[in-house]
């Protein structure tokens, strides 16, 4: 019997092959080269414009290519590495780029050769795992409550950043605030900061004035401004999630009033509920209350009565920040509170006001598990990089908190791998050898770029710095990425964080495998259609021989 052939209609489009293997290692290139000139301290800028017509002005990797608008697939995934890397470790998204654009590079040449791309995948995951070996054997156990190394880390790591220029403002910040909400569950050090640590950023006044508070700050006012205090030394503070207002019916309710006391008794169960409420709460004797949800007219007056301040609608993490920064319980309903439920961590409980806003703060907390920073600056955009610069800096400070290991800086690091591995590669037998060594020269992309923003002789700085690798005893040897100039890392207190680099090597070097392992894309287009005329039937796959078995494929 004849073999079923396939007749592909036309409107579906196929490419396979060498073709798309080129055309993936062109697409990962480009995004690589977008990406490359921000790299190091002497980094270019890039200015976007976003979806909604604002102006972004950054050179963080992550916040680049978020902006990015392609339609190429494999770019796509070259975006999604930029993403998984700053989830996961929170720096080196340029990085991380930059190498996975150089390893689908040097493969271009093993795919003209006609190599399988197995062999090329095989290669490089052999070289991944002497390149994390060769981390292990380099890295350096710091002590985390030594605070000159933990700054001179956190420094150079956003030393390329916008901020490095304000000295050591923003690594001090991030190390304070990563310090105070670090927690010990089950032997792991554990630092959460997208829970636990809140950036406010208020335009006006100076970058100087920036602060890690110890405690909460919020952008509310209490609610009879009037009539209740603001400002509480050591308050008592009851958190609460539910309405301390009347409950309205589950669905519409329909009452009759005949008489007109009947409209009396009706208000006066109301007022009593709440009264009931607001006693169940006083009997604590509160300073503050806040609630999630609503505080009527009628809780406020018998709160403000009893010299309690009170703030309604809160965040939900706002009000578990300032659960965790002042000791105290959210309570869903006031019937179940207990004195164990109340918060007296607080020092201080003060409404301060920064231009039109009113702003609570919650501080001088005894043993915070939580906080905020406030940033001050003098514009919007401003604000904004430098938030992006402290997360990058408060992502170090937590990465060595959880592994305390440093490796050097300014591509040192790099060029030792590179340097081990071309010697190893002699060791390999067979076909996978020219790949491996590929891989080992590939690394050599950090340290090249960083020369290449420095505004530096490429080809005469890397053979300076291969020189002095190449014996394996310099392995501390890097490029000083403000001044350009070959130096020891050590002396220049230039790191790296060793979670942040082996991240780097291994989401790079699997992006890159499983790239080059595409070798077909096959997409379903619609024709366009005449106006008026009927739907376009769905493109089908028909197989000679066999017209039952008719599969369709998704538009």
């Amino acid at each position: 019997m004849q073999s079923p052939v396939l007749v592909l209609k036309d409107s579906l489009k196929r490419e396979s092959g060498s073709k798309v293997h080129h055309a993936n290692i062109q697409a990962a290139k480009a995004v690589a080269d977008i990406i490359r000139t921000t790299l190091g301290p002497r980094s270019m800028l890039k200015m976007l414009l976003d979806a909604a017509g604002g102006i972004v002005v950054t050179n963080d990797g992550n916040a680049i290519l978020r902006e990015l608008d392609l339609a190429h697939p494999a770019a796509k995934s070259m975006i999604e590495l930029s993403r998984t890397q700053d989830e996961e470790v929170g720096d080196g998204t340029t990085s991380v780029i930059v190498l996975a654009g150089e390893m689908l590079h040097v493969a271009e040449a093993f795919i003209d050769k006609n190599y399988h791309p197995t062999v090329i995948c095989r290669a490089y995951n052999k070289a991944l795992e002497d390149a994390i070996a060769v981390l292990d054997k380099i890295a350096m156990p710091i002590d985390v409550n030594d605070r000159s190394t933990m700054l001179s880390l956190v420094k150079s790591c956003i030393g390329t950043k916008f901020t490095g220029q304000f000295g050591d403002l923003i690594a001090d910040l991030a190390i304070d605030a990563t310090t105070i909400v670090g927690v010990d569950r089950q032997g792991v050090h554990e630092v959460d900061i997208k829970k636990y640590i809140k950036v406010e950023k208020i335009p006006g006044g100076q970058l100087e004035d920036s602060k890690v508070l110890k405690g909460v700050m919020i952008n509310k006012d209490v609610v009879a401004p009037g009539k209740m205090r603001r400002k509480i030394l050591n308050p008592r503070i009851i958190l609460l999630d539910c309405p301390l207002e009347y409950k309205k019916g589950e669905n519409q309710t329909n009452a009759e009033l005949v008489r007109e006391e009947d409209w009396e008794v009706l208000l006066k169960l109301e007022e009593e509920y709440i009264q009931n409420l607001c006693m169940q709460i006083l009997k604590f004797k509160p300073d503050l209350v806040i609630t999630e949800k609503g505080l009527s007219d009628l809780a406020c007056h018998y709160f403000s009565k009893a010299g309690v301040s009170a703030i309604r609608r809160l965040r939900k993490t706002d009000n578990n920040r300032i659960a965790k920064a002042c000791g105290a319980v959210v309570v869903n309903r006031p019937e179940e509170l207990q004195e164990s439920d109340v918060g007296t961590g607080a020092g201080l409980f003060e409404i301060k006001k920064f231009g039109d806003e009113f702003f609570a703060y919650i501080v001088d907390c005894k043993d915070p598990k939580a906080c905020t920073v406030l940033l001050r600056g003098a514009s919007k955009d401003i604000l904004n990089e430098v938030e992006r610069n402290l997360q990058d800096a408060m992502s170090v400070a937590r990465n060595i908190l959880k592994n305390p290991k440093l490796l050097p800086g300014g591509g040192a690091t790099e060029l030792t791998v590179s340097a081990t591995l071309k010697q190893k590669s002699s060791s390999i037998e067979g076909i996978e050898k020219w790949p491996y060594e590929a891989a080992a020269v590939a690394f050599e992309a950090i340290p090249r770029t960083l020369a290449q923003n420095c505004g530096l002789n490429v080809i005469r700085t890397m053979t300076q710095l291969q020189g002095k690798h190449a014996n394996g005893e310099n392995a501390w040897v890097g490029i000083d990425g403000s001044t350009g100039k070959i130096v020891d890392m050590k002396e220049r207190q230039i790191w790296d964080s060793y979670n942040v680099k082996a991240q780097t090597f291994k989401t790079a070097i699997e992006a890159a495998g499983m790239l080059l392992r595409i070798d077909d894309i096959v997409s379903g287009i619609k024709k366009k259609q005449a106006p008026g005329a009927g739907q376009t039937p769905k493109p089908k796959i028909e197989e000679e021989g066999d017209a039952d078995n008719e599969q369709m494929i998704p538009e």
